[in-house]
């Protein structure tokens, strides 16, 4: 019995003539309208933005915290699956015996400049020094934050976060649209990957739809991610030149301004705009392999100066710890402790004060001491037996807030960040198959970031826990880490010198490759598809995706904010959700896709057989 041939008749409506020529007018409104609304919103009132977007941030994140832990590990399993299958695993993405369109060696870098260069400059220190100090094993009263105990469990929620899983939602939507543009002949868009699902659907306004979720969340997920790394750029320019006009000197420890930032942003972005227009030929590609090798610079920097046996000794161990906890880090989700639950968990000397001590049994970001230091009246006066059971009893509380405000902030980043990441691996990918993709873009990037996580970020625990630093890279901002871990490591010198001033030509080049990337993929789904855009298009989306980031910045500093960063990471965990929904059904598309498929090519040789 012969298998019904799937529907590829996707068809995006485009403009033929004026400014949108080539492009889907539906869904450039659509996303521009949204975008510009967020700009003029953060714009005109910076403090009813920041504090709308935070409250409804963290509602959300009450209502979805499992929903997006647990649906982050269904995607490592489906990929690990899907590769595993002879028939699916084998499959070229291409024509029969087509070859890949980059090597080796660009396609890797270019994998690895786009998707996640930017966060490993940041997080390659700040990432394990604090998860050292605050993990679920820690809050658990385990072990003692900061000390060598806490290293194998700091390091077990390290390679969470830059390991396989994150590199699974990349890979989920860049399989799903390099399969049906490659083997089906199909637009490359998100659109594309539900159409084994919606069919014909797909071609009126639910397509639109989905293809507007991601470009949004591109948008938001990219502007985190410039974000970081500028903030990142500015305390690299300070460490070189000492100009304190771009710091902001109030705090404990000097953090990028205002105005640095918006500086820096003007600056990256300008550049970014310049390599997008040049296409992806062209500037990414030349980029991404100035990215490796200055990368591979600043590894062997570390390997020869920094702390190499216990980096190796670390990964090792912490690489084996990964995986023996690989499917409860998968699943285990928290949720929100309530207070009557905290209530019934309190011994019953406290009971009457529970009001007085929720708020600080229940702070994922506090401590005992911090605890008890913080409560007031009859409540302070309880005895210390007392007070700890009644910390002991928030520690449901402490793990949800934790990990809603730490993993799930990292997989929906990731995911927000997919649309961009997955659409150019999918662009880069043609001519490979689906096993080589998923090995190529999961496993062997997830190892390059635990090199950099153990290198990078051991040698600063090393020197942290030996008393080298005494204190000085904890108590350094994140994105000032890596320069205090260099100083700490180098002393000072030449040396130290050109390191610091090429590790921030590294972070610009990985910002205008992240940038420009986005900027080319926006235009890639605004065209339905389309390799080539023009230029106009793309210096809009540079102009726009500017003014989100710079007013975004602007805005979370309101309200007494101390992190600039805080409504940009708001607005993009909210924009991730309606994606990660989106996500689902492509697993279950592309399963019933390659599912079908396999029953063609059955039904095809027993055929040819007969």
């Amino acid at each position: 019995m012969s298998v019904k041939q799937p529907f590829t008749e996707l068809e995006v409506k485009k403009a033929s003539s004026g400014f949108y020529k080539d492009h889907s007018v539906e869904i450039a409104l659509l996303s521009k309208g949204i975008m510009v609304a967020l700009v003029l919103w953060a714009l005109i009132w910076p403090a009813n933005a920041n504090g709308v977007l935070g409250s409804l941030n963290w509602r959300l994140l009450e209502d979805f915290n499992a929903f997006y832990v647990i649906i982050v590990g269904i995607f490592a399993f489906f990929l690990a699956v899907v590769a595993l299958l002879p028939r699916t695993g084998k499959r070229i993405m291409g024509t029969p015996g087509e070859k890949p369109e980059f090597s080796n060696f660009s396609w890797f870098s270019m994998m690895f400049g786009a998707g996640l260069g930017v966060g490993l400059m940041v997080f390659a220190t700040a990432e394990p020094l604090g998860l050292w100090g605050s993990n679920p094993v820690v809050l658990a009263g385990e072990v003692a934050g900061n000390s060598e105990e806490a290293i194998q469990s700091g390091y077990r929620y390290t390679f969470l976060h830059y390991g396989f899983h994150a590199w699974a939602i990349y890979v989920v939507t860049g399989l799903s649209l390099a399969y049906y543009a490659y083997t089906r002949d199909m637009p490359l868009t998100i659109r594309s990957a539900l159409t084994p699902l919606f069919g014909r659907l797909m071609n009126g306004f639910l397509g639109h739809v989905v293809d507007v979720l991601g470009v949004v969340a591109t948008i938001l997920g990219v502007s985190v991610t410039i974000g970081f790394g500028v903030a990142q750029f500015i305390d690299g320019l300070y460490a070189i030149t000492g100009m304190e006009w771009m710091m902001d000197m109030t705090g404990d420890a000097p953090a990028p301004g205002t105005v640095g930032l918006v500086t820096g942003l003007a600056v990256i972005m300008g550049l970014s705009i310049l390599s997008a227009v040049s296409g992806v030929g062209r500037g990414v590609k030349y980029l991404s392999n100035l990215n490796l090798v200055l990368s591979v610079i600043l590894l062997a920097t570390f390997v020869i100066f920094g702390s190499f046996l216990f980096a190796m000794t670390t990964y090792a161990t912490a690489m084996v710890d990964y995986i023996l906890h690989f499917i409860s880090l998968s699943f285990n989700a928290f949720g929100p402790q309530s207070a009557d639950s905290f209530a019934a968990s309190l011994p019953e000397a406290a009971a009457a004060h529970a009001d007085a001590l929720r708020s600080g049994a229940t702070n994922a970001w506090g401590s005992f001491d911090g605890f008890k230091s913080g409560l007031k009246g009859d409540a302070a006066a309880l005895p210390d037996n007392v007070l700890q059971a009644a910390y002991s009893a928030g520690e449901p509380g402490r793990q949800f807030g934790w990990q809603a405000g730490w993993t799930t902030f990292y997989w929906a980043w990731w995911i927000a960040f997919s649309p961009f990441v997955g659409l150019f691996l999918a662009r880069i990918s043609k001519g490979r198959s689906v096993r080589e993709f998923i090995i190529g873009c999961v496993i062997a990037p997830a190892l390059v970031c635990f090199a950099w996580m153990t290198i990078l970020g051991g040698t600063a625990i090393d020197l942290e826990l030996t008393g080298g630093a005494n204190g000085a890279i904890i108590g350094a901002s994140n994105t000032a880490k890596l320069f205090v871990t260099l100083e700490q490591m180098l002393s000072s010198g030449a040396f130290l010198s050109g390191i610091t001033i090429m590790c921030v030509v590294l972070i610009m080049t990985f910002l205008v490759t992240s940038a420009d990337s986005g900027i080319l993929v926006m235009n890639t789904i605004m065209s339905g598809g389309e390799q080539h855009t023009g230029v106009k298009h793309r210096i809009v989306w540079g102009l726009l995706l500017t003014a989100v980031i710079g007013t975004l910045l602007i805005a979370g500093k309101t309200n007494g904010g101390a992190d600039p960063m805080e409504a940009l990471k708001s607005a993009m965990i909210i924009g991730a959700l309606p994606f990660t929904m989106v996500m689902g059904l492509m697993c279950v598309a592309l399963a019933k896709a390659l599912y079908r498929d396999s029953l063609r090519e059955k039904h095809e040789e027993t055929v040819a057989a007969e």
